[in-house]
């Protein structure tokens, strides 16, 4: 079971030109701060609190060792592009709205 662990680990970043230790670790270390963002993000749905921010949390962590793969590899999957984007476009439309109803408070 190890040897299938540490093959699996050790391949991770031959598909995309990597360092396969770097990435490896980057995506199994996102896993519990991942697992901790859905949490939150389940909590503040419960209380009718902002999900904003463990929404995008839990997003960064999902794509956490992709985002090495922009700056270091090569062969990144569309997927990628398209989640990120998806990603930043919620951060700026959700900041926007933020501003726009405190602006209308005040």
């Amino acid at each position: 079971m190890w040897e299938t662990f540490t093959e699996w680990f050790l391949s991770l970043g031959d598909q995309y030109g990597v360092n396969p230790i770097i990435f490896g670790s980057i995506y199994v270390g996102a896993i519990p701060f991942f697992t901790v963002s859905v949490a939150r993000l389940v909590r503040n749905l419960r209380r009718k609190q902002s999900i904003v921010l463990p929404a995008l949390s839990a997003s960064f962590f999902f794509v956490s060792a992709y985002l090495y793969l922009l700056v270091a590899g090569r062969n990144i999957p569309l997927w990628v592009y398209g989640f990120l984007a998806v990603m930043i476009a919620y951060g700026v439309y959700a900041t926007v709205r933020k501003i726009r109803r405190q602006a209308a408070e005040g």
